[in-house]
């Protein structure tokens, strides 16, 4: 992708940066083919993906499960061929290193997020806080791989929320929420970091399939539920550290704890 010295600017102040087409449309429906394909355990490369959720009923369909939870797939790279030419693009490291001003950029991990027809809230977190690198630094390519309509629930940002202290983190267990009171630990750390709650200032990534949104790991984000009854909400999210980024010693329980 091209990237001006406005954008940079622009990225620099807001803690994000959107692009309206990241990748074709075409690609994105033979990425939505290969990842029901990994959902029901048939991997092109032979090997499973970090972590994959079980379908209890494949006759269902992939997105209609009795209980429609948010599907998760960590590293689904190591699993599909064509998802790992997305991940591990060349270009696309060169142009995260670029924005972040880093000598150079690997990927930590990817994430694979489906939210079936009906799906709870995304709750607003920050990228950063769950990584065990460092220098600690983070950048998210997170591709839109529907159309992302407000109906499904499309990312969020948070202007300027890069800048905050960090009082609040969040924690892995909260991220999603039944009721639409997905903000709570958003709100607290504005709080905590001296600012009005009711004055923030919020972005949604409307893309079109293929679209994509960036963004700095210590930028706050999150989601609202897929209100649809019928289509699913598919994104991938690559999660890229400095390329001389080193595991932090004497881990706690840190979600990656090795670059790949």
């Amino acid at each position: 992708p091209y990237l001006s010295i406005k954008d940079k600017t622009t990225f620099q102040d807001t803690g994000f940066c959107i692009l309206p087409q990241l990748i074709s449309r075409q690609q994105c429906d033979i990425l939505n083919e290969r990842l029901e394909q990994v959902f029901l355990g048939n991997y092109s490369t032979g090997k499973c993906p970090d972590k994959v959720p079980k379908i209890k009923e494949q006759r269902r369909g992939v997105y209609e499960q009795q209980n429609p939870k948010t599907l998760q797939i960590i590293n689904i790279w190591k699993s599909d061929d064509k998802f790992c030419e997305i991940v591990m693009c060349p270009k696309l490291g060169e142009f995260v290193a670029n924005l972040m001003e880093w000598k150079g950029s690997r990927v930590a991990q990817d994430q694979v997020w489906a939210k079936p027809p009906l799906s709870s809230a995304l709750v607003f977190h920050r990228d950063s806080p769950y990584f065990d690198f460092v220098p600690a630094d983070v950048l998210t390519v997170w591709i839109a791989l529907d159309d992302m309509d407000e109906e499904v629930g499309p990312l969020q940002y948070v202007y300027g929320s890069h800048a905050w202290e960090d009082h609040r983190i969040g924690s892995a267990n909260q991220f999603f929420s039944k009721n639409q009171n997905n903000k709570s630990l958003l709100h607290d750390a504005a709080l905590k970091s001296g600012h009005d709650p009711s004055n923030l200032r919020y972005e949604t990534v409307g893309v079109r399939a293929g679209g994509a949104g960036i963004h700095n790991g210590r930028t706050w984000h999150g989601s609202g539920k897929n209100e649809s009854p019928t289509r699913p909400r598919r994104g991938v999210g690559i999660h890229f550290v400095p390329s001389d980024a080193t595991c932090r010693e004497n881990l706690h329980g840190g979600m990656w704890k090795k670059l790949q």
